[in-house]
């Protein structure tokens, strides 16, 4: 039966193939390749019977058929007889040749399938091929091309048939008129030249030995007269490109003489072919092998054609290299083989052609040629040697060349002589020097994007380039050592090689290395004969100027300090063993830091703290004065790089102060005094420290030559001064006077304290003195820095405090002056922060300021600096620091005058100054008045000493002037407020005699506040506030208090409303903490109140005012209750602060609440509306007593204090509000109220919802806040409980998150309450009853009904409501039943059997049409099965299996995942122990779970996947279980195929029995509605075949199966069909 079976099948197969998705094609292709595997012979004949039989069938078809074929063929090659080929081979060359016009997809398969039986067959192929290959006429393409594929596949099988083929095709070139038989002319002889070599190459395993090259020539040559004489000159560029392809491999076969003899004609032939075709590959290709043939051959003719070639070759290997086009780089690779070639045979003639056109001014000519010289250097370099000079000296012109690309070129061709010994030439350093000079490139920030046909490279790559190249020269060429060092050092001292110090450092240090290596006489540098290299000093110099910025220039300070270790033998003989020491240190900080963590300053230190040491070191005069005056020499080289340069001055100054020769120092101070470029303020910085380091050892000497200077005729206007100075006009005059003025102050900053005293005002400032008359802004902030630091260095001297500065008084005015000058809203220079600081520290000299000019000195300070207005945020840096040290400056000058009067009044005087700016409308002074205001509280307090028990008299003023601003707008004002009132109360302790380490509870409380007022939130600030107030109540003297309530009470008309606000808090909390106290005022203070509730419009104080009032109300509560809920709804806020007023007290609370729940039930929830009455859509309106009531209800349980009460009534007011909650749940508002809820919250409307099962929501949760049960809330928010209460759709689920939350969060509370709610589950509202059916339900999923003994009573109230009329009350029954196996497992079994048979009797429910309660009783029972006990439930397995087995394939996704979740856990109850009669269910259950596995639903695929990890164990076999336990884990990846083949090939294996079955049952799948499933069912089937033995066949109806995946074949989905073809394939086994 095998043979007519694989041909039914492959028939079925083949009818297929004519499916329009490309997916089934292949898939059916791919069935046939299967059954081809299984048996190759049949398939084959099946396929070309079916060709022979369907000879209409359209060649795409064919195609793909043969495909298969040309696949079986070459998988079972072996495997095939004689007579089997023979068909095939008749067959391929039938459908390769029955069009005469070319349809190449189908003739190329035909030919392929040819090639493919070639490879064993190719006696009986050649055969067949050539009977189509006659002598006379021209054959068809693809029998040529057949022959090309068939050299090129089976070489030692084809080359012994050349020789006849070839005679018999010579003649038919003749007889080619069309290109396209040309090209397959063409390519065949390409192919034979190609395969004639190969055999030639590998003669000894070749089958014929004998075989010579001579064998073929007169016929190769014949063919290439052809081809190159007529062909060639053809019109056709493809034609033209297939002889050019050819030519190449046949010039090795042609006779040596014919070859030389065409040369003169061929090679130009093959170079014209440049200028006609772009893609000029495979000519470059061909005339590669043509010089090597000739140059094998030792052509003697080639010589004449060189000019012609260089010239052609030159050309091409100057066309761009576009990356994304291969061809062309691939072109490039065969123009530089070909050099390669002429370079080995004519290197004289090369070099003549190609070093002039380095010359050229052409780009493209010139990075060509460069590209083509580095070739010939590496790969011809034995011809190159004595090339040399002439390849050396040919650079000259493009070094010069500014061109990026030309400039990257020439660093490669530098690179590849570096490696052959170049360098090492006359001239080769001028390569080095050009790469060297290629390093100092600016690196680019950001590199250019260029466009992709962009030729253009970006500069930083060339530089990167260049670096990589000197490097690897240094390190990895050790011929260049000699070469390179010590060249390398002269590019250190050039700036224009700045930006190469990195890596020229890095090869250097590597370079000295080597050659300490080799021996310390070679690493020494020999100066004499070296002229040009730089000194030591010079190097000393240079690196240390550049590290003061290390991570510049790729990191140049590590680098240079490297160097500078490495070369310390040349720089000084005794810094070798202290250096070894000092500059890893140096290196390590840099290691720890980065650019922007490194402190400049810090890093400035620890360099000029190496130089001092290495001078130190040093010790030698000479040395140290040569290194200063290289030191000077190096000066103009930083001229436009300021901060080295400035480096670099301090680094003279420190070289200077080492220098024990006076006349060298002042010689030296003279020369930089003349040469500095004065008009750049940097350059006066830096010139003033060198003056001032130097100072530190020189004194006298440089005050004596800055007195010199200023006596020369460089300040006077005559025309007999020095040249040097005689075009200086008046501007360049007065920065030479800041530059004096500046060398002043840092002379006096830096000397010896003990020296400077002596001569600060004789030799300083008297210098400066008489240059105060200045216009000049710049000279004027000299003269500020200078007298600053002057005044510094007095204050920090030892004996400052018996000085007396006789200047003083003259020098404080002046800096006034300086500080009133300065605009009052804008600050640019640090003139005004200077100048204060001079006089903060001149405030601390004797003689003291009089009381008139320190008042002047407080006025101006403080309107020159808190006016300022502030930068916008993130727009000036620099601005923001400035402004800051200006503070810091004022803060200083106004401490340091406090310091000198630390009584209470001297404080007054102080804040009374800043008091105005406290108060002012503009933000920013005020909150700079405060910071200020609390850094004198907290000096003061830190320096406080009292003597005696005094009073602080001014306590209350100062609180009620500081406390109100605890509210201001500005957030940094509230903190500074809450500090200067906590300094105060401080202050108050301190006076009453408290120790300054004493530390008060109470005001310590103020700290922890300070969160608080951050925040936005007006109630969290004023509750601050508040809290506050009552630390202020609680430490404020009795005699205080009145002073402190009048000035609040002025505060309430503060224009900063917070500030008023804050002050009603305070003033209230002040009446509360201390009203005892104020007997006599409480008349006078209940007026101001009373007037403030009938006047003011400002509804904070309103509200403040009625806190107070509202307290008379508990006295008659039902008539305010009464009255209250007669308010217009929605209430006002008055109305609801006065609900909310009647919370204050416990007892009055709880009679309002049980007013309030009276009312709530003494009307109907909502009435119907005539439109409901009339039609079936829902109109119910709210009742308004009931809805008033509500609201009342949410209003005095918002309020904190209601608790207590809330807690004695918490059961009636949870269940009355639950219950309201659902009754009002759609229900609407009556007409009249709705256009009130549209317009939204006014100013005067309480800001709740007046909707009525939103308003019972509302007021549910705050009884539940009021109760204790915040986490029920929190719960409740966070699971939207609230929401889903509130609609139709999510009530049900609201209320079980609600039982939940009360479950777990108020447990206690719950007998109560239920005991509330089972009152009500008769009640005549349906959704009442629901509700309460759902609540109670729900506390059955905790284990708390348990602990509290309710299980009984739930579990009876439950049952009682089983009969219920309504569905979904039914429903819940259910799901509370069930939720005892999560809330008491223990307790399951005791109820066992009632649970079960109540819920198995849901199944059964046939009132509910769309199975909901079935639904229940599904996931209920799979929750119950694991808890009961096995007697209770093996009764009923069968028949709950049988019950829900219909659900499988449910069109509702829950029934199907439910119930397919539910056959797990019956599964899972039999724990391997089921009886033979459930087995079958399992069986039968087995191919709906797998092929469920594909279902559209993810929850039905988790049922599945757990359904069948529970039905494992039942199936008895553990490897099957194993393997369902692996592949279908929870959260893992489930790879459908690889699973479903391992199910089945392991269920065959142990289960063969049941193939019949299995097959059977997925018949049923092959219909089903989802096309996943459907493609899963043949699937399933496949793998079932794949894995049965074949003696199973018997089980399987064959005909039946056959016919429906025919039948899938033609479904309309791709995926189907793709998997009926493969099933299909796998049939065959049953053959």
């Amino acid at each position: 039966m095998a043979e007519p079976y694989v041909r039914k099948l492959s028939t079925i197969l083949l009818d297929a193939v004519t499916d329009k998705d490309p997916l089934v094609q292949e898939q059916v292709c791919g069935a046939l390749c299967a059954l081809g595997d299984a048996h190759p012979a049949e398939a084959l004949r099946a396929c070309e019977e079916y060709l022979w039989q369907h000879e209409k069938l359209a060649h795409p078809y064919r195609t793909m058929i043969l495909r298969a074929m040309e696949t079986v063929v070459s998988g079972h090659i072996s495997e095939l007889d004689k007579d089997v080929a023979r068909a095939v081979i008749f067959l391929a060359s039938s459908e390769m040749t029955r069009a005469k016009e070319l349809v190449c997809d189908w003739q190329q398969a035909a030919s392929n399938v040819l090639v493919a039986v070639g490879k064993r067959f190719i006696g009986k192929v050649m055969e067949e091929v050539l009977s189509k290959f006659q002598p006379g006429a021209l054959p068809h393409y693809y029998v040529v091309q057949t022959l090309a594929n068939l050299a090129a596949s089976n070489v030692f099988g084809m080359v012994p048939f050349l020789t006849s083929i070839l005679s018999t095709m010579l003649p038919m070139l003749g007889m080619a008129k069309h290109d396209t038989m040309r090209v397959a002319f063409c390519c065949a002889l390409q192919r034979f030249s190609e395969s004639t070599l190969e055999y030639l190459a590998n003669l000894d395993q070749a089958p014929d030995p004998t075989v010579r090259k001579d064998t073929f020539a007169s016929d190769i040559f014949s063919a290439y007269d052809v081809l190159f004489n007529h062909w060639m000159q053809s019109r056709e560029a493809k034609l033209r490109l297939a002889v050019v392809e050819a030519l190449g491999p046949m010039s090795h076969l042609l006779p040596s003489e014919k070859l030389e003899e065409q040369l003169p004609k061929l090679l130009p032939g093959v170079v014209a072919l440049y200028r006609k075709h772009a893609e000029a590959f495979h000519v470059s290709k061909s005339l590669g092998q043509i010089l090597e043939a000739a140059v094998g051959v030792g052509s003697r003719t080639l010589e004449a054609q060189l000019d012609l070639l260089l010239a052609a070759l030159h050309a091409q290997i100057c066309v761009p290299v576009e990356s994304s086009s291969p061809l062309v780089v691939s072109n490039q690779k065969e123009v530089l083989r070909c050099f390669t070639v002429l370079a080995c045979c004519a290197p004289d003639r090369l070099l003549a052609f190609l070093l002039p056109k380095l010359d050229a001014s052409n780009e493209r000519t010139r990075v060509g040629t460069l590209q083509v010289l580095r070739h010939v250097i590496n790969s011809a370099a034995p011809q190159m040697e004595v090339k040399k000079p002439f390849i050396l000296s040919s650079m000259r012109l493009p070094l010069l060349d500014t061109n990026t690309k030309v400039k990257r070129a020439v660093v490669q061709v530098i690179s590849a002589m570096a490696h052959h010994g170049y360098l090492e030439q006359p001239g080769g350093e001028a390569m080095v020097e050009y790469i060297v000079q290629q390093c100092a490139l600016p690196p680019e920030s950001e590199p250019r994007k260029l466009a992709p046909d962009s030729e253009d490279l970006p500069e930083d790559g060339v530089r990167a380039i260049s670096i990589s190249t000197l490097y690897l020269v240094s390190t990895t060429v050790d011929r260049m050592s000699d070469v390179l060092w010590p060249y390398l050092l002269e590019f250190l001292t050039p700036t224009r090689f700045t930006g190469a110090l990195t890596p020229l450092c890095r090869s250097l240090v590597h370079l000295a290395q080597k050659k300490q290596e080799v021996g310390a006489n070679a690493f020494l540098i020999q100066y004499d004969g070296n002229v040009s290299l730089p000194s030591p000093y010079a190097i000393t110099t240079r690196l240390l100027t550049v590290s003061s910025h290390p991570y510049l220039g790729d990191g140049r300070g590590a680098a240079s300090l490297r160097l500078l270790n490495v070369l310390h033998r040349n720089i000084h003989p005794l810094l070798g063993q202290r250096w070894a020491t000092t500059i890893p240190l140096l290196l390590e900080h840099l290691d720890e830091h980065t650019e922007e963590t490194l402190s400049q300053k810090e890093w400035e230190e620890k360099l000029l703290a190496f130089l001092r040491d290495t001078l130190t070191v040093v010790s030698d005069n000479t040395w140290t004065c040569q290194l200063s005056l290289e030191m000077s020499k190096q000066l103009p080289c930083y001229n436009g790089i300021a901060q080295e340069k400035n480096f670099l001055y301090k680094c003279i100054g420190t070289t200077l102060g080492a220098a024990s020769s006076k006349e060298v120092v002042r010689k030296q101070l003279q020369e930089l005094l003349e040469t500095a470029r004065h008009q750049e303020e940097a350059e006066r910085e830096g010139l003033a420290c060198c003056f001032g380091i130097c100072a530190i050892s020189h004194l006298d000497d440089v005050l004596a030559q800055l007195e010199d200077f200023m006596r020369s005729d460089v300040f006077r206007k005559s025309t007999g001064i020095f040249n040097i100075f005689k075009d200086r006009n008046e501007n360049e005059v007065e920065k030479l006077k800041g530059t004096l003025i500046l060398c002043y102050g840092h002379v006096a900053a830096r000397a010896p304290r003990e020296l400077v005293l002596a001569k600060v005002e004789s030799d300083i400032l008297r210098n400066i003195f008489q240059y105060f008359s200045t216009k000049d802004p710049a000279l004027k902030l000299c003269l500020v820095q200078s007298v600053c630091m002057a005044s510094q260095a007095i204050c920090s001297s030892a004996q400052a405090n018996s000085f007396h500065f006789s200047r003083k008084a003259e020098l404080v005015a002046q800096m006034m002056e300086f500080i009133k000058a300065e605009p009052p809203d804008s600050l640019r220079t640090p003139i005004r922060k200077k100048a204060m600081l001079a006089c903060t520290y001149m405030a601390s000299l004797e003689p003291a300021l009089e009381e008139h000019v320190q008042a002047d000195l407080i006025h101006s300070c403080l309107h020159s600096v808190l006016p300022v207005l502030p930068e916008p945020e993130g727009e000036d840096d620099h601005q923001e620091s400035l402004y800051l040290d200006t503070m810091r400056a004022l803060e200083g000058l106004l401490t340091g005058l406090l310091r000198r009067n630390m009584t209470p009044q001297g404080l007054q005087i102080m804040v009374e100054h800043l008091s105005p700016w406290i108060k002012s409308p503009r933000g920013h002074e005020r909150v700079r008045a405060l910071s200020l205001s609390a850094c004198l509280l907290r000096y003061f307090l830190e320096h406080l000493h009292v003597s005696a028990l005094v009073p602080f008299h001014n306590l209350g003023l100062l609180i009620g002037l500081f406390s109100p601003r605890c509210a201001d707008l500005w957030p940094a004002t509230r903190q500074e407020a809450v500090s200067c009132v906590y300094a105060l109360l401080y202050l108050q302790l301190g006076y009453e005699g408290f120790s300054r380490d004493y530390r008060d509870d109470v005001a310590e409380r103020l700290l922890t506040l300070k969160e608080g007022l951050v925040h936005p939130d007006s109630a969290i600030l004023f509750h601050t506030c508040n809290s506050i107030a009552q630390i202020i109540a609680k430490r404020l003297p009795p005699e205080q208090l009145i002073s402190l309530l009048l000035t609040m009470f002025e505060g309430l008309g503060d224009p900063d409303r917070n500030c008023s606000r804050a002050a009603t808090v305070m003033v209230n909390c002040l009446l509360k903490e201390r009203g005892n106290m104020l007997q006599e005022k409480v008349p006078e203070i209940v007026s101001v109140l009373r007037s403030k509730l009938q006047e003011t419009r400002e509804e904070y104080i309103l509200q403040a005012a009625q806190h107070s009032v509202h307290l008379l109300a508990s006295q008659h509560c039902a008539a305010v209750v009464t009255s209250l809920l007669g308010s217009p709804l929605p209430f006002d806020s008055h109305t609801c602060t006065l609900w909310r007023a009647l919370a204050v007290e416990p007892s009055l609370t709880t009679q309002v609440l049980g007013l309030l729940l009276e009312k709530l039930s003494k009307d109907v929830p909502f009435k119907e509306t005539r439109a409901f009455l009339l039609s079936s859509s829902p109109g119910r309106v709210a009742t308004l007593l009931p809805l008033a009531a509500t609201c009342a209800l949410c209003e005095v349980m918002s309020a904190p204090a209601s608790g207590p009460a809330v807690l004695e009534l918490y059961p009636q007011l949870f269940a009355a509000l639950l219950l309201r909650i659902s009754c009002t749940v759609g229900v609407a508002l009556p007409r009249n109220l709705q256009a009130k809820e549209r317009k939204g919250v006014g100013s005067a409307v309480a800001p709740r919802s007046l909707e009525p099962c939103s308003s019972a929501a509302d007021a549910l949760q705050a009884m539940l806040l009021r109760g204790g049960n915040e986490d029920v809330v929190q719960r409740m928010e966070l699971e939207g409980g609230w929401q889903l209460l509130r609609t139709s759709a999510g009530h049900e689920e609201g209320v079980t998150r609600l039982a939940s939350a009360m479950a777990k969060f108020a447990g206690p509370r719950l007998p109560l309450v239920m005991k509330a709610l089972v009152c009500t589950q008769s009640s005549v509202y349906e959704i009442q009853r629901v509700t309460s059916t759902s609540f109670l339900a729900e506390l059955l999923n905790s284990n708390v009904v348990n602990d509290l003994m309710l299980l009984e009573s739930l579990l009876d109230n439950l049952a009682a409501r089983q009969k219920d009329t309504c569905a979904s009350v039914r429903r819940l029954v259910l799901r509370g039943l069930a939720n005892v196996a999560s809330g008491s497992p223990d307790k399951v079994r005791a109820h066992g059997p009632q649970l079960l048979t109540a819920i198995i009797g849901g199944l059964d429910d046939r009132d509910d049409p769309h199975s909901l309660v079935a639904l229940e009783a599904m996931v209920g029972l799979a929750r119950l099965l694991d808890l009961v006990e096995p007697q209770d439930l093996h009764p009923v397995l069968l028949h709950v299996a049988i019950r829900i087995r219909p659900f499988f394939d449910s069109e509702k996704m829950e029934l199907r995942s439910a119930s397919i979740r539910l056959f797990g856990h019956l599964n899972k109850a039999c724990r391997g122990r089921c009886e033979d009669v459930f087995l079958e269910q399992v069986v039968g259950g087995l191919v709906p779970l797998l092929l469920h596995l594909r279902d559209p639903q993810g929850s039905v695929i988790s049922a599945c996947r757990f359904a069948l990890r529970m039905c494992g164990p039942n199936l008895q076999c553990d490897e099957l279980a194993a393997a369902l336990q692996k592949h279908l884990q929870e959260g893992r990846g489930l790879h459908f195929g690889e699973f479903l083949n391992t199910t089945c090939k392991l269920l065959m294996h142990h289960f063969p029995e049941l193939l019949g079955r299995l097959v059977s049952t997925g018949l049923f799948y092959f219909k089903s509605s989802w096309e996943d499933i459907r493609a899963a069912a043949p699937m399933l089937t496949g793998f079932l075949v794949l894995h049965v033995e074949p003696e199973q066949r018997p089980q399987v109806d064959l005909e039946q199966l056959t016919a429906a995946l025919q039948l899938l074949l033609k479904d309309p989905a791709p995926l189907v069909r793709m998997k009926a073809a493969e099933t299909l394939g796998r049939l065959v086994k049953f053959a």
